[in-house]
């Protein structure tokens, strides 16, 4: 792992204030002296989550802020805090987001991801299962999968509101597909918790239905000062929630309202279980984080601070000068599929997603005005007045 070169950014801090406009203005620096970003450029001086956004009008500059520690790249070159092993925010995925709600544009309503079955892999999995009806055994439980993953075949890759070919959407993409997993039985995670598979009663799960679980932000939580200056997104986890859908003749899904009870009872736990689970799988701390990203955003553009600031982030919002769109996009993922033999047989192909409409945190219901000025208090704490020529973090 590669120790940070500048020691000063290797500090813990309970509050680390990011100026965006500042380290727009330090990262086109960057680019006109033809130097690539620096790791603290990139890894937004070991942010680990985003707390607050504030906008100072005195000196137009709109900051995000949450604790920092010193940090370092893992085996897989991901930046990771030392002390909590928390993943930390990206420049690339904060520029994802704030494109997104880029300065003068309309909104983006949705940003999600979904991986579903094609109608034709359905159907072939209809006919699949029919062909076989009455006639296995226990001992067919590895053919049957096998079968199922043949005929269901690829899934489909969707996603909105961002471009596919980003880190975000990548993150979207695995955290849906490695909950499915956790779902089926073919992916334990580091705490104790039921699958949705030991939990199912074959007598009460058709073989053709589909459970369809979707994580969503929990979108309450957001605190902002009288004047919206300040504002404040309270810690807390995703939640998984399922809707049930049985799939019908030709593949046509339909939804049902019939309530299975071991998919609502994973998805609580799972949701119940949220913070611990993301504390030791990376991937569920970095959804977390890119919900709170994509809110911070939405704030920034629905509270028009960029026309406050004078600023239209030129350098930040331009893809030739900043790239975010640098992997391959994933278009189609292996069918995940298990077969489990209990009394008869259960299986469950899944399909699903993530769905995260970060304006509805800001909807008057889910938020709450900051009367006791602690917003405020915090953003008043240290200003970016004195700040020395090209700093764009400070504590």
């Amino acid at each position: 792992a590669r120790q940070h070169a500048d020691n000063h950014v290797m500090h813990s801090s309970e509050l680390r204030k990011v100026s965006l406009n500042r380290l727009e203005a330090v990262v086109d620096a960057h680019n006109k002296a033809g130097e690539p970003l620096s790791e603290e450029i990139r890894g937004l001086a070991g942010l680990t989550s985003v707390q607050y956004v504030f906008f100072y009008p005195d000196t137009n500059d709109i900051v995000i802020a949450g604790p920092a520690e010193g940090f370092v790249a893992d085996p897989t070159e991901r930046l990771v805090g030392i002390r909590s092993g928390r993943p930390v925010v990206l420049l690339e995925d904060l520029v994802t987001a704030m494109r997104a709600y880029a300065p003068g544009q309309k909104a983006t309503s949705v940003i999600s991801v979904s991986i579903d079955p094609t109608q034709e892999g359905l159907a072939r999995m209809q006919q699949f299962l029919a062909s076989v009806r009455g006639r296995v055994q226990p001992s067919d439980a590895n053919r049957l999968a096998r079968g199922l993953k043949d005929n269901l075949g690829l899934q489909t890759v969707s996603i909105k509101g961002i471009p596919e070919s980003t880190h975000f959407a990548r993150v979207l993409v695995e955290a849906d597909y490695r909950m499915k997993l956790i779902g089926i039985g073919l992916e334990r995670l580091p705490i104790r918790m039921q699958s949705y598979v030991d939990r199912a009663n074959p007598h009460s799960v058709a073989a053709n239905a589909m459970e369809r679980w979707y994580f969503q932000p929990r979108y309450d939580g957001i605190a902002v000062s009288e004047d919206g200056l300040a504002m404040k997104i309270k810690e807390r986890g995703v939640q998984l929630v399922g809707a049930n859908e049985r799939v019908a003749g030709g593949g046509r899904r339909v939804a049902n309202g019939r309530v299975n009870k071991a998919s609502q009872a994973f998805c609580q736990d799972f949701t119940d279980k949220f913070t611990m689970i993301a504390d030791r799988v990376r991937i569920y701390a970095e959804l977390r984080q890119l919900v709170d990203v994509a809110i911070a955003a939405a704030y920034i553009q629905q509270q028009d601070f960029y026309t406050q600031a004078d600023w239209n982030m030129p350098v930040l919002g331009d893809e030739s000068q900043v790239s975010v769109q640098t992997y391959t996009a994933p278009q189609q993922v292996e069918t995940a599929v298990n077969a489990i033999w209990r009394g008869n047989t259960l299986m469950t192909p899944l399909g699903g997603g993530v769905h995260m409409q970060p304006r509805l945190a800001l909807n008057k219901e889910n938020l709450t005005v900051d009367t006791s000025g602690e917003n405020n208090q915090v953003k008043q704490s240290a200003g970016p007045s004195n700040l020395a020529e090209g700093q764009w973090w400070w504590d």
